[in-house]
This record gives C-alpha cells, structure tokens and sequence, in this order.
C-alpha cells in the first residue's frame, strides 16, 4: 500500500486549507495515519502542493484545535490520540463536499448513475473498483490539481 496523500483541486469551490483539513481528518480517523506519525513540515507541505504556507498553516491550526494533531517544538507534527468519544460529522460541511463532487463529476460528463457508482466505489472499494474509473477517463484538468505524501517520517 503506497502512503496516503493530500489532493488539492484549486478550481474547487471549497477552499484549499478545507480541503487539506478535511483529508487529513478523514486519513486520522480512518487510522490511515495512525498515532505518533509524523507529518511533513508546513512549508514542506505547502511547497509539495504549490501552495502558500499559511494555507498549509490553517488546516493545521484546525486539526490542531480539533484535537487530531500535535506540534511540538524539536518533534513535529504529529497524529494525536484520537478521542475516544464517537466523531460527529458537520452535515453542511457534507453538503458541501457532496455538492463540489458532483459538480466535479457532472464537468467530466459523468451522469447520476455514474456518480453513485463512483461513490458505491469509494465506500467500498473492490478488487477491480479502480480499474472501472480509468476506463471512464476520470481524472480532471492536471493543471488545477495538486497532491502530495503527508507522510514525514519518524
């Protein structure tokens, strides 16, 4: 399994920190980045994607305040423990997501069945899940597209 990344689509309506912020959420929660793993750097990050710092710097402050990272002067940052009360997701913030992707996947053509098969897909990917995506030409303008490991190392 490769290391997850952060994609970052500028010509999306939800701003970059958002986008940064809520991936890395998902990742933490998901134990995809597990507990004491280091992140990149805010400027490492922030060059790795082609964006400003402070950008970088505010998902940060969010998953910071959120309780899913740490930083620590000489350490870095790091996956916190997570919480062990259940996660309650923001219903607009999943709206929002819910409306830029299928906005997205509406601009490559895709059609309503379309779209909830690639959602059925994400949910619960199978063995041949990816296979069927690329045959579509799913992937968008490379230009407006950005991502980056966010593993940093021990």
């Amino acid at each position: 399994m490769s290391d997850p990344a952060v994609h970052v689509d500028t010509t999306s309506q939800v701003p970059p920190y958002e986008q940064i912020r809520s991936q890395l959420a998902a990742l933490i929660r998901t134990g995809r980045l597990a507990e004491g793993e280091r992140l990149p750097t805010v400027r490492q990050l922030a060059v790795d994607l082609g964006l400003a710092p402070g950008t970088v710097a505010r998902a940060y402050r969010e998953l910071e305040a959120a309780e899913l990272i740490r930083t620590r002067r000489g350490a870095g940052t790091r996956v916190a423990t997570l919480p062990s009360e259940p996660h309650v997701h923001d219903a607009e913030q999943l709206t929002t997501l819910a409306r830029d992707f299928t906005s997205a996947a509406r601009a490559l053509g895709a059609d309503t069945e379309d779209i909830l098969t690639a959602v059925r897909d994400a949910l619960d990917p199978g063995p041949d899940s990816s296979s069927a995506t690329a045959d579509r030409g799913a992937g968008g303008p490379k230009a407006a597209e950005a991502s980056a490991q966010v593993t940093g190392g021990s």
